[in-house]
């Protein structure tokens, strides 16, 4: 793990700094109005049902370029005007918000972000998302499918996903992960526009695109499943130390011990503790420890149908509250119930 396919994308030539009056996807323009009622139900059929008004005043002039792959779209949007936008719920997909000038103020998962050049959005299908984009906001957007960013996650990780995929809204651009998720989305953009990539063939390179821009976003975004993408890559990872990741994923709710994962994984204990050590940096044991208190702290922080922290530590095969809270503070520097 730990690339952003980057280097992939360089033969497509570094993107120039976007100037104000520069256009990306401009062979795919499918909306120029003035026209408030149109404008929203031509962004509508390309995203979701949504509120949208006008600020009082203002000149509105509201372009749209849009690209759609099998499971991706690259989108520019720009309103020219303040407006107030209410999509409620995503639903079907994440939306990648970076904007390339101006601002807009966004609300989404309890959070109040100002996005600007330097702090891009990513809003989540199942959680509300409001938004105030300023008159001179002009943003691309990454649209992903979420059934897609599951399965993309659920292959890179080895083990199917505990549940819904959900990123920090806030997306610092000056950060070196931020500033390369910007980079690959601008070119694959850039690309597009130069003929060196046709989004709409839906052909394996294009599918390999589409599937290195949700891995980006995986590895770049925090997010609740983070933990699960800073091992090695399963595929390149010793045989015994897969398959013993594979029985603690399985066992991870029942009592475990190392001569347990040692026989699931057909080696001598000691040879899987040096195995380990040198895959994960780790030990089995506090491998298992340590996905115990990741999917306790998933569970911790959903802001719907909370269980009661003691309920929580026995889900994650947890008998000894005490012990719980002790090993949760020792890895996440607070105590359950802070998080809760």
């Amino acid at each position: 793990m730990g690339v952003l396919f980057l280097e992939k994308y360089e033969e497509f030539g570094n993107p120039r700094p976007m100037g104000r009056d520069e256009t990306l996807l401009e062979a795919h323009s499918v909306l120029c109005t003035r026209n408030l009622d149109e404008a929203r139900a031509v962004v509508a059929a390309r995203y979701c049902d949504h509120k949208l008004d006008q600020v009082a005043g203002g000149d509105l002039h509201v372009t749209h370029n849009h690209v759609r792959g099998a499971h991706v779209s690259l989108n520019l949007l720009s309103y020219g005007a303040d407006v107030t936008i209410d999509p409620g719920e995503l639903q079907h997909f994440y939306l990648l918000q970076i904007p390339l000038s101006g601002s807009a103020e966004v609300t989404h998962r309890g959070e109040n972000v100002t996005a600007t050049e330097a702090s891009a959005t990513i809003l989540n299908p199942d959680r509300p998302t409001k938004m105030i984009w300023k008159a001179g906001c002009r943003k691309l957007m990454v649209q992903i499918d979420a059934n897609f960013l599951d399965r993309v996650a659920t292959d890179a990780a080895g083990i199917k996903m505990p549940g819904p995929v959900r990123f920090d809204p806030c997306v610092d651009l000056t950060g070196t992960r931020g500033r390369r998720l910007r980079h690959l989305s601008l070119t694959i953009a850039k690309a597009i526009d130069a003929g060196h990539v046709d989004f709409t063939r839906q052909d394996l390179k294009q599918f390999a695109i589409e599937r290195d821009i949700a891995m980006a976003l995986l590895e770049a975004q925090p997010s609740n499943v983070t933990h699960l993408f800073k091992g090695p890559d399963t595929a390149a990872a010793a045989h015994c130390v897969r398959r013993a990741v594979e029985f603690i994923q399985s066992a991870l709710h029942n009592a475990v011990t190392l001569d347990d994962i040692a026989e699931a994984a057909h080696v001598h204990p000691r040879t899987l503790q040096t195995a380990f050590r040198q895959q994960m940096g780790c030990t089995p044991m506090q491998y298992v420890r340590d996905l115990r208190l990741d999917q306790a702290r998933y569970f911790l922080l959903q802001r719907q149908k909370r269980l009661h922290v003691g309920q929580v530590a026995y889900d994650c095969g947890y008998t000894h509250l005490g012990r719980f809270s002790r090993d949760y503070r020792a890895r996440f520097g607070q105590t359950p119930r802070e998080t809760h």
